[in-house]
């Protein structure tokens, strides 16, 4: 009963928070810290307790999550505003050829929603689907829904995107596997719900890419002078390299095929997360950046206004650690400690109104 008692607090605070979202568009991360306070009170937390559970929840997610996504997002800024994420597609492009192009279109959208944004990924890409509708005459969707099915499927499952990473942290995954078992499930998603399932909508619907600005945009970027393709792919791909190295050798260890050395020590901090993006990120900054011509300032422009969107990323994947630190507490409190919703009289659902001695459990009736 417990457990059921547990269960349905829970699961009317999400369809609370949904409602505070998106019926009263309170700020997702005022909103978490709400549901979260208001979950430890109904499961009969005492107050102190709740504001222990608030700032471990918060410092144990930020501590990792934080830093990550935080290089992840300069790397990002830095890939995109050099060209490298055009430079990428219409390299694919050429080799995919036209009748495949939708095929370009969604590999381009998996590999450059790794170190950027989805929706900065999807700004960037999306006039070169506009200009393929043009060209062949197509719907517009026989392009645009594989390379939204790429962004959104990498977005989701293949770190250093915050979502993987805020999963990972939170069930203490490794990262290698979590990229390894991301690019197992996600390649093939990405398949189905983008050139397969695009082919047959674009048969169904015909969609007209907008005019004017699309053309523009298009027309800008082939002036530009690109970054290399293989610098490009070597930066993205040196930081997950390096993770799953270290993934690997851990599990080595772990399983004592090979005895810890120097080497494996070396192979293990060189592939922490931490170390792995760092290295990506300084050489993209020089190879993108000091090399083509960037000067110091510009690049310190790049990482400030990278970071303003990557805050509100980390403060409300923050706010999701404290809601998960509410309900572990709650529930390890339930069995060490003996109190629970079902176990402290009804007036413990509102510590706020009542004091704390009100939340203790009652002592059974003496027998007549």
């Amino acid at each position: 009963m417990e457990t059921w008692r547990l269960f349905i607090i829970v699961a009317g605070a999400i369809v609370l928070l949904f409602m505070l979202v998106i019926r009263l568009k309170l700020h997702a991360f005022l909103a978490l810290l709400m549901i979260s306070v208001l979950v430890g009170a109904l499961t009969g937390m005492p107050l102190m307790d709740i504001l222990k559970s608030i700032q471990d929840g918060m410092g144990s997610v930020l501590g990792f999550i934080g830093v990550v996504v935080g290089i992840g997002a300069i790397f990002g800024e830095v890939l995109q505003a050099s060209g490298g994420a055009e430079s990428l597609s219409r390299a694919l492009l050429r080799h995919f050829g036209e009748k495949r192009s939708s095929w370009a279109m969604m590999t381009t959208g998996f590999i450059i929603a790794i170190p950027v944004f989805l929706d900065v990924g999807f700004i960037i890409l999306v006039p070169m689907t506009y200009a393929l509708a043009r060209k062949t005459g197509r719907s517009l969707l026989y392009y645009a829904i594989p390379l939204l099915a790429g962004l959104a499927v990498t977005h989701a499952f293949i770190p250093p995107t915050p979502g993987p990473i805020a999963v990972a942290q939170l069930i203490e995954a490794p990262l290698g596997w979590v990229i390894l078992l991301g690019f197992a499930a996600g390649l093939p998603t990405a398949i189905v719900a983008g050139p397969l399932f695009g082919r047959y909508i674009a048969g169904k619907i015909h969609v007209d890419p907008p005019p004017d600005a699309a053309d523009e945009q298009a027309t800008s970027a082939d002036e530009r002078d690109l970054p290399y393709f293989w610098w490009v792919i070597a930066l993205i791909g040196l930081p997950l390299v390096l993770i799953l190295l270290n993934t690997v050798v851990d599990m080595a260890l772990k399983e004592e095929w090979i005895r810890p050395t120097a080497t494996a020590t070396a192979c293990q901090f060189l592939g922490h997360p931490f170390i792995a993006l760092l290295l990506a990120t300084l050489l993209s900054l020089y190879v993108l950046g000091t090399r083509r011509g960037y000067r110091a300032d510009q690049l310190l422009a790049l990482a400030n206004r990278s970071l303003a969107p990557a805050g509100l990323i980390i403060l409300v994947t923050g706010a999701g650690g404290v809601f998960k630190q509410i309900l572990w507490t709650a529930r390890s409190a339930r069995r060490s400690q003996g109190w629970s919703p079902a176990r402290t009289s009804p007036s413990s659902c509102w510590p706020l109104c009542l004091p704390p001695s009100s939340v203790s459990r009652r002592a059974p009736r003496p027998s007549p």
